[in-house]
């Protein structure tokens, strides 16, 4: 016995801008671990985890390294709290994953290894872009670690975003189309609408634009990850400019998708560790005039491939 169907309602003509984010489900990879030396709590599905049972005051054994290397490898971000630590600690607790950098456009600390993010009335937070720090090296950090000395009242939240996520979820199409694609990076971006004109011309020289795979892959775990970000990639390599910025734009709007994000609020002596190579962070600015004081320690890394 047949049955008949009711005819399909004709539908008005109707298409989304092109080059968007498009609902639906997400392909995320459920991390996998067992931790014996510290208790490790996910702040989100596949980025982001509270370590607890870890003083940072104390030097790490090279057990408590490896498996807090393994933590962060397969969480990306790792936050401690109620760390009353010195800077001097803090660049103890960072060395432990290799030499320690300087960056000429940033405040110091104690020392040139510490950049000293000091916000106030008179000088508001700039940091509210997604992008990775200093990929306009030739080498770009491993990682940083952040300190948080003086907390608002209210806001100051940092986000993080899984690059590795965000490149598993593009099309298809998408994926082949930049597999194989470089593009430049450069610092006067990010940094000439909030620097002294003067210092920025004092480091071009040292600093020249840099290119760098638009997908690199981990040197530690192998996964291909979305690596350009909007603080400081100009351009796709031989390509047209217009189609250069069109594809850029989409690309850079992944790391906007929640489900591959968290978000931690800072409280005073909180600490945060991420992976330099596998994220995008965003510092949000929703607190001024309020003051919010942080340190950042960063560990120099390698060049992208």
């Amino acid at each position: 016995m047949s049955v008949d169907l009711p005819a399909r309602i004709p539908l008005r003509e109707a298409v989304a801008p092109a080059d968007g984010l498009i609902e639906g489900p997400r392909v995320l990879r459920d991390p996998r671990g067992t931790y014996e030396l510290f208790r490790l709590r996910p702040l989100g599905r596949v980025i982001g985890a509270e370590i607890d049972g870890v003083d940072l005051r104390e030097p790490l054994t090279p057990e408590l390294r490896e498996e807090l290397n393994h933590a962060l490898l397969e969480w990306k971000v790792l936050f401690f709290r109620d760390q009353d630590i010195t800077s001097a600690q803090q660049r103890a607790f960072a060395a432990h994953w290799g030499e320690l950098e300087t960056n000429p456009f940033i405040p110091k600390g104690d020392d040139d290894a510490v950049t000293r993010f000091e916000r106030t009335a008179a000088m508001p937070g700039y940091e509210n872009i997604w992008h990775v720090d200093v990929t306009w090296r030739p080498s770009p950090a491993l990682g940083s670690v952040l300190r948080l000395i003086e907390v608002p009242p209210v806001g100051g939240d940092t986000m993080w975003a899984d690059m590795a996520a965000a490149y598993d979820n593009l099309p298809e199409d998408v994926r082949a189309r930049i597999d194989g694609l470089t593009a430049v990076h450069d610092y006067l971006p990010g940094f000439d609408r909030f620097s002294d004109p003067a210092l920025l011309a004092q480091w071009q020289d040292q600093f020249p634009p840099v290119e760098h795979p638009v997908v690199r892959t981990h040197p530690e775990t192998g996964r291909r990850t979305l690596f350009v970000n909007q603080a400081f990639t100009t351009h796709i390599v031989g390509m047209d400019r217009d189609e250069s910025d069109r594809l850029l734009r989409y690309l850079f709007l992944q790391a906007h998708t929640p489900e591959f994000q968290v978000r931690f609020s800072w409280r005073p002596n909180s600490v945060a560790f991420w992976d330099n190579r596998a994220t995008q962070h965003y510092a949000v600015n929703d607190y001024h005039p309020h003051v919010r004081i942080a340190e950042r320690v960063a560990i120099a890394g390698d060049r992208p491939f």
